[in-house]
């Protein structure tokens, strides 16, 4: 599937489609330069996982990964500032097994974490409009 958003609240809208059809175990691999809106769309997956809208949706960059309660926990993860080897030690499987992991700049994951994969490539092709391609398996 491909789409090309022109704001935020359109890429929200996206995600949160695609979010409400994620189950627990499904892995959201966000693809996409600095800025391209990975964690814009992550705000949108926490919709449609229904995360309680008081939760205030950010990009674990420092934190590493975030945890919000909804229908499916949702694990919020961004790999940018670790190198390959340091993924290991996250856990990232354990979390997988009780929800959905949303993992930013997963090219730094030396390792898939057996799961069904959602592959989601964000491009920046002007300030406020991007082109998203979404790769879903057969069963979603």
């Amino acid at each position: 599937m491909e789409a090309v958003t022109t704001s935020e609240d359109q890429t929200r809208a996206l995600a949160a489609k695609l979010g409400a059809k994620l189950r627990p175990g499904d892995v959201v691999l966000l693809f996409g330069e600095l800025g391209a809106g990975k964690t814009t769309f992550v705000k949108g997956l926490a919709r449609g996982l229904e995360v309680p809208e008081d939760y205030y949706v950010q990009s674990p960059t420092f934190a590493l990964i975030n945890e919000y309660p909804g229908r499916v926990p949702l694990y919020h993860v961004d790999l940018y500032r670790l190198e390959p080897e340091e993924t290991y030690d996250l856990g990232l499987e354990e979390l997988a097994a009780q929800g959905v992991v949303a993992i930013e700049w997963p090219e730094k994951l030396p390792f898939s974490l057996g799961r069904r994969e959602i592959k989601v490539y964000l491009e920046v092709l002007a300030p406020e409009k991007r082109k998203i391609k979404i790769e879903v398996p057969h069963d979603l």
